[in-house]
């Protein structure tokens, strides 16, 4: 339960968010620099735990839920609250994250003794003053997005608008707002009709940084494809499909397997696109369809392994990427 699922800094770089497979939202507070201690410079120390997600059980189709986190995603800050989104397979929270080190006293209820007060004996009223008490940080959930994927969900992501945002799985991509939870939008569906033709599936999926009308998802044939919403409610049809060539030289049984892409990362500009397989990182132009700019090979060695990763189901494992804070 205490093995970690997910890790996701905030905007500032101040906190660090966990989830782990037991449920739990743990996030690091970053130690402020010292010149007296400067080894403890990107020290981080536990800010906040708290339960985000529950076991559940599915009766309609008899599947259990379990409550392992699968992303988490922070939205801006734009007061002394923090607020963030975790979702597990099913669930997508909504969470505030707040301090308090005053609390009010003196609601008029009582008198010096203690006792209630009665309402018919109180001739005047005394404004309530705040008190200094210890720092506690508390974990509000003030949305749940529940019911709208039948899949697992394997993203989350924010849009530029901080309006709404967009949860994928498998097979559909949701776009929700914000202050509606009964009700999400499809806008990706490429579930076929018959079940047996399906080819490929959704592996992830992010919102563009800065256009809120564009958004890229990839998929388990190593595509990419960018599309806009203001060409239709459902896109079907994709603005642009980023795509390698393959080399007949390296097909292998294992071909199909490794050059799933199981992330995908917009940079910070807007301009580039990072993917990760399992042997590689690549870097994509949005202008440049046919090819990456920059492939990076990682853990080559394990070219010549893949049939033993096959056996024990280690080609199987998801690997993440994320741009540097400058990229």
């Amino acid at each position: 339960a205490d093995i970690i699922s997910t890790v996701e800094f905030n905007h500032t770089g101040e906190l660090l968010a966990t989830g782990d497979k037991g449920g739990r939202v743990v996030i690091f507070q970053r130690e402020q620099e010292s010149k007296q201690q400067p080894q403890r410079r990107g020290e981080y120390n536990v800010y906040s735990t708290f339960q985000s997600h529950e076991p559940e059980f599915d009766y309609l189709k008899s599947l259990e839920i379990e409550e392992k986190i699968n992303k988490i995603r922070w939205l801006p800050q734009h007061n002394a609250a923090y607020f963030l989104l975790s979702t597990n397979d099913k669930t997508v929270k909504l969470w505030k994250v707040s301090e308090r080190d005053k609390r009010p006293e003196g609601y008029n209820l009582k008198d010096e003794d203690g006792r209630p007060r009665d309402p018919s004996m109180i001739t005047t009223l005394r404004v309530p003053v705040l008190r200094p008490m210890d720092l506690m940080v508390e974990a509000t959930p003030r949305r749940v997005f529940a019911n709208a994927h039948t899949y697992h969900i394997n993203s989350i992501s924010v849009n530029s608008d901080y309006e709404t945002y967009m949860s994928a799985d498998d097979l559909r991509i949701n776009l929700w707002n914000f202050e509606i939870t009964n009700q999400s939008f499809n806008i990706v569906d490429i579930k076929p009709a018959n079940m047996e033709e399906l080819t490929e599936v959704i592996t992830a999926a992010e919102f563009h940084p800065h256009h809120c009308n564009a958004f890229v998802y990839s998929s388990s044939k190593g595509t990419i494809r960018l599309c806009d919403m203001r060409a239709a409610a459902l896109c079907d049809r994709h603005a642009k499909f980023f795509e390698e060539p393959e080399d007949p030289s390296n097909r292998s049984f294992f071909s199909e397997i490794i050059s799933s892409i199981s992330d995908v990362k917009f940079s910070h500009s807007g301009r580039y696109i990072l993917t990760r397989d399992y042997l590689t990182v690549k870097v994509w132009d949005l202008n440049m369809e046919n090819r990456p700019m920059e492939t990076y090979q990682v853990h080559d060695y394990l070219r010549s392994k893949l049939c033993s990763l096959y056996e024990n189901d280690c080609i199987f494992d998801k690997f993440e990427c994320v741009w540097n804070g400058s990229d």
